[in-house]
């Protein structure tokens, strides 16, 4: 039996036709997708409400905007990126006050146009505090310097220029402030930079007092001053014949709990994030030779005083260099308190061991390569109190 041919249909039609109820689905889907719901409406505690928008992706907007003072350092680099366009594509936008241009083009691919918004701005300076955050619902602070310079010592950015932005924060009426110290910090410590750092959280503390404290151990990473400093410079790792203990945390980890504050309640007071083990500096530099596959250092282990004195004749030269008081820190151990990972949604953090060839194979020799990786058996478990 055959039908009239006006009554069939050719494959180049059918397809056609499928073609077209395949487009109007996706652009019901689309439009369906651009609805606000009940969801989207977050009321952050000053009453300022935050409505998401568009699908989620590159292009999503949270309806949050956060400032990050000190984003152009190590852990700020790796937070912006978790607040522009993380894994969770949480869409916000995220305004990065800088003081060189040069250090601030790294941000551009971080968050579709008009996210990443970049300001200048100097620590000491209050309008131009105000100015970078003014619009913002919440707040990080992570600026921070490792060594003293003419310009920048350590009270002046970690005391001072703490308490200058908690304070402007309140008065601008940001509903969240985080203020990044360290795990370390007291004000009974024989260093300045942890003193300081103490010092800092109670002044941002007077100033908001509803403000979240974190405290991450020592970080490693990209463009680490731990792993890649020890490949350089073993040396300078080998003070207290590497006795001292460390709790060595990913950088990618300590982002990602700062980036999930965002969608946790006002969680005020400190937050310890320490790494999941404690090693010592010794078990450290022997990892770093396993994985490098080098012949271990020979380099002598230096006096306290000798080295105290080399550091000290090594600030006269313009570029960074081991100052006195990170001789005082190779000699300070982690301290021993368990860590807030949950609270921040976060599960157990990563080891050392789990990323240290990523960071470290660059210091293989052409001909080890991509020889397969061995580790150092690990001493017996390590406590903080022994």
């Amino acid at each position: 039996m055959s039908f009239p041919p006006s009554t069939e249909l050719s494959t180049p039609a059918l397809g056609m036709i499928v073609s077209t109820v395949n487009a109007l689905r996706i652009q019901r889907a689309i439009k369906a997708s651009g609805k606000r719901a009940y969801h989207d409406l977050v009321t952050l505690p000053g009453q300022k409400p935050i409505v998401s928008q568009g699908i989620p992706g590159y292009s999503a907007v949270s309806g949050h905007v956060v400032t990050v003072f000190g984003c152009t350092g190590f852990l700020g680099r790796y937070l912006v990126s978790k607040l522009g366009h993380s894994a969770a594509k949480l869409g916000t936008q995220v305004i990065i006050p800088y003081r060189d241009e040069d250090e601030a083009r790294i941000f551009k691919p971080m968050g579709d146009l008009g996210q990443i918004v970049r300001m200048e701005w100097d620590i000491r300076n209050e309008n131009q505090i105000a100015e970078c955050l003014r619009h913002s619902d919440i707040v990080y602070n992570l600026a921070g310097r490792d060594y003293e310079t003419k310009n920048f010592d350590f009270k002046s950015v970690h005391v001072d220029g703490a308490e200058r932005i908690a304070k402007i924060a309140a008065e601008s009426g940001v509903s969240r402030f985080v203020h990044v110290s360290h795990l370390n910090a007291s004000a009974k410590s024989e260093s300045k930079f942890y003193q300081t750092k103490a010092e800092g959280e109670e002044r941002v503390k007077a100033a908001f007092p509803t403000a979240t404290i974190v405290r991450p151990g020592a970080m490693f990473g990209y463009e680490d001053k731990l792993l890649t400093n020890m490949a350089v410079w073993p040396i300078w790792w080998k003070l207290n014949h590497g006795e001292t203990k460390i709790r060595p945390v990913h950088v990618l980890d300590v982002a990602q709990a700062l980036a999930n504050l965002m969608s946790i309640p006002q969680l005020s007071g400190a937050l310890n994030l320490p790494g999941p083990s404690t090693l010592t500096y010794e078990y450290m530099l022997n990892l770093v030779d396993s994985i490098t596959l080098r012949p271990p250092t020979r380099a002598p282990v230096l006096p306290k005083a000798v080295a105290s004195a080399l550091a000290k004749a090594a600030q006269s030269v313009w570029w960074p260099a081991l100052s006195p008081d990170e001789v005082i820190r190779r000699y300070i151990d982690d301290v021993e308190v368990s860590g807030d990972w949950a609270a921040v949604g976060m599960g157990k953090p990563s080891e050392v061991e789990d990323h240290a060839i990523t960071y470290l194979r660059r210091y293989r020799s052409a001909e080890n390569f991509v020889k397969p990786v061995v580790f150092p058996s690990r001493p017996a478990p390590i406590t903080l109190s022994e």
